[in-house]
């Protein structure tokens, strides 16, 4: 997996004032509406409650809709596959998120594991920052050490996933057909992954074709990285005040 080559004086140039301004505004920008990412509409909180007994065409389409809304999915995703060039990687990467995320959605919700939202969707902005300075080298250049990072991705997979079945636990299912439901959510969640997913590799795959990539790629994950940290945040004080 190639990554951005990037010495210490690069790592903190971002964070210079002559260069903060360009990712913070974009930053400040993009937050309002990343902040609610996670978060169930009304009008589908409502359809899912009315629901009673088996409904596997309803719970795949809210699953594949939450995962091609869910910035917080799709910014960790991003990251992930932000240098995998080679398809096999791709679903190498992807495999061990999906695995992670759908032992946690499926644990969560039928064994009814109580664990604080917030705290939950915290971690998952930081796996967000987490990953997009692992792009940028960082690790190595700052700290001299680093996560394997198929085991980082698989890990960061249960935290989404537990995260998801936050959500789920908030409102109030039907028992009957549980199971077969939940299941159902998966299937729609992986549906999703699996679309948007296919966009952002065909994104990056013209975008790594231009000269400038390579200039361009630390840029990116340095915003990649504000908006983790940014959502981090956001959830984390939401816990405070809650």
């Amino acid at each position: 997996m190639r990554k951005y080559c990037a010495d210490r004086g690069s790592i903190k140039r971002f964070l210079n004032p002559g260069s903060r301004g360009l990712w913070l505004a974009a930053v400040l920008m993009l937050m309002s509406a990343f902040a609610a990412a996670h978060n169930m509409s009304g009008a589908n909180a409502r359809f899912v409650e009315g629901l009673d007994g088996p409904a596997v065409i309803p719970y795949m389409y809210l699953g594949a809709k939450h995962m091609v809304t869910g910035y917080d999915h799709l910014l960790y995703l991003l990251g992930v596959v932000f240098f995998l060039r080679r398809l096999k990687d791709v679903l190498i990467y992807v495999s061990l998120f999906t695995l992670g995320h759908s032992l946690t959605l499926m644990g969560g919700v039928l064994l009814e594991w109580n664990v604080n939202a917030y705290l939950i969707d915290t971690i998952i902005g930081l796996s967000v920052a987490y990953k997009a300075f692992e792009n940028m080298n960082g690790f190595k250049q700052i700290f001299r050490c680093q996560l394997n990072a198929k085991a980082a991705v698989l890990i960061f997979g249960l935290f989404h996933g537990l995260g998801l079945a936050t959500k789920l636990q908030d409102l109030s299912l039907s028992t009957d057909s549980l199971v077969v439901n939940m299941l159902s959510f998966n299937v729609g969640v992986e549906i999703g992954q699996a679309l948007a997913l296919a966009c952002i590799v065909v994104i990056l795959g013209q975008w790594r074709q231009r000269s400038s990539f390579q200039q361009q790629a630390f840029a990116a994950n340095t915003v990649l990285m504000s908006l983790g940290f940014m959502l981090a945040g956001y959830q984390f004080c939401a816990y405070l005040w809650a």
